[in-house]
């Protein structure tokens, strides 16, 4: 672990959080050659990022086909090219670095639950051709070619997919940015920000531009901590399998799945032949309370293993519960704060991909001063503003509670809203 932030220290970027879109940041300024610090509450890769699945995939709560019905084609590709990119600064920092992070190339198979799943899939399929991608469909009976179960009624695959071991990629850019001489302070919590000073409960750190890249802020430092929730999602990791059972569950190779439910359930295979599952339910992903009992990741295993009988007999050694930082409509928020210009925000990414995205986006803008042609400014800034159009404003949580204005709002903006036609971020309607 890196000391904590003592004393006062200076940069001329200084950056909010090791996760990953905080650590994108800062390699990408590292290598501009850019004097960077960065602060982190807890240990880099330490909260959201280190817990997740580590799946690399577009794809986090938001298909392509709903991406397509809310933005049209031209909107849906380039929202779909932002996590495409976000894949490739991953793993081409995971290659150019050496990082042991269980970095493994598995495609994508998006499982239909039903008929409603079925449906969902062929949407899908007919996106992914809409858009020129490529894509594998199969029926109930063909399904059993890639995947050990019969319980699901369609699925679509594509490549150029990945998971990976988020905590090792995270240490292992902390070591990079650490070589490349980035000063790293872990242990160390921003609790309020004057002009250009941050503090903390020990020292203080002053630079000439600023980037949160950090989802738990305090209302106190920013307003915009309003902006993000928090959805709780449990994963558990079993004991290794023998070959016998990898070759049942994915007699073609091995893929990494979820499926077509609201409160949906996701596994991949690890490196090491583990099976990681994740998923959660509908009463806890927006409970107020933070909830630490196996018996949600109990459910979720018992009805993966309903579908998949080849996994009756497999142990689960461990679980831990999580965060999933997201907006209300699950598309992250993106912004150079109108009162204070240098300072910076990404927050609410859902997904490693989005992540990365988001935080080179910022790191190249910082460098440019805003004036980034290459950056696809301000396509992006419009798409992430948190200034966008939402089915209920934040003042409705007041009355109802905030969970249920997120809950309300990620529903609508998965399956209802359409905003093809309509100016993107230009809506001067309250945040």
């Amino acid at each position: 672990m890196s000391p904590p932030l003592k004393g006062h220290a200076e940069a001329e970027v200084a950056i909010v959080g090791g996760g990953m879109s905080g650590l994108c940041a800062a390699l990408r300024l590292m290598r501009s050659g850019r004097r960077v610090a960065l602060v982190e509450r807890n240990i880099c890769g330490g909260s959201s990022t280190g817990k997740s699945a580590g799946f690399l995939t577009p794809d986090s709560e938001l298909e392509l086909a709903q991406l397509v019905r809310r933005y049209g084609a031209e909107g849906a590709r380039d929202l779909w090219e932002a996590p495409v990119i976000g894949i490739r600064l991953i793993t081409e920092a995971a290659r150019q670095y050496g990082f042991d992070c269980d970095l493994v190339r598995e495609d994508s198979l998006f499982l239909g639950n039903g008929t409603s799943g079925g449906e969902a899939v062929a949407e899908e399929v007919a996106a992914r051709e809409r858009l020129g991608y490529p894509k594998t469909l199969y029926d109930r009976e063909s399904l059993s070619s890639v995947i050990g179960s019969t319980a699901f009624s369609a699925a679509v695959r594509y490549p150029d997919t990945y998971g990976i071991n988020p905590l090792l990629f995270a240490q292992g850019v902390k070591r990079a940015l650490l070589e490349g001489g980035v000063a790293i302070y872990e242990g160390s919590e921003v609790t309020e920000v004057t002009n250009h000073t941050l503090r903390t409960h020990l020292g203080s750190l002053t630079a000439d531009q600023i980037v949160f890249c950090a989802d738990k802020l305090r209302p106190s430092v920013t307003r915009y901590a309003r902006n993000v929730y928090h959805a709780q999602t449990f994963m558990a990791i079993s004991e290794p399998l023998e070959d016998d059972d990898v070759r049942a569950l994915f007699p073609s190779g091995s893929l990494q799945c979820w499926d077509s439910d609201l409160v949906y359930t996701y596994f991949r295979l690890t490196g090491d032949q583990r099976l990681l599952v994740g998923g959660g339910s509908a009463l806890t992903t927006f409970s107020l309370q933070y909830v630490t009992s196996p018996r949600v990741i109990t459910g979720v295993l018992r009805r993966l293993k309903r579908k998949i009988p080849r996994l009756e007999h497999v142990k689960f050694v461990q679980y831990w519960p999580g965060f999933i930082d997201t907006t209300r409509d699950l598309l992250p928020t993106v912004l150079k704060d109108e009162r204070f210009p240098w300072i910076h925000y990404v927050l609410g990414c859902v997904g490693l991909p989005w992540a990365a995205f988001c935080g080179d986006f910022v790191a190249r803008h910082v460098l440019h001063g805003g004036e980034c042609v290459s950056c696809d400014d301000p396509r992006y800034y419009r798409f992430f503003t948190p200034r966008r159009r939402f089915l209920l404003p934040l003042g409705f949580a007041q009355i109802v509670g905030k969970p249920l204005v997120f809950a309300l709002n990620n529903a609508w903006a998965k399956y209802y809203q359409v905003d093809v036609g309509r100016p993107i971020g230009r809506d001067p309607g309250k945040l």
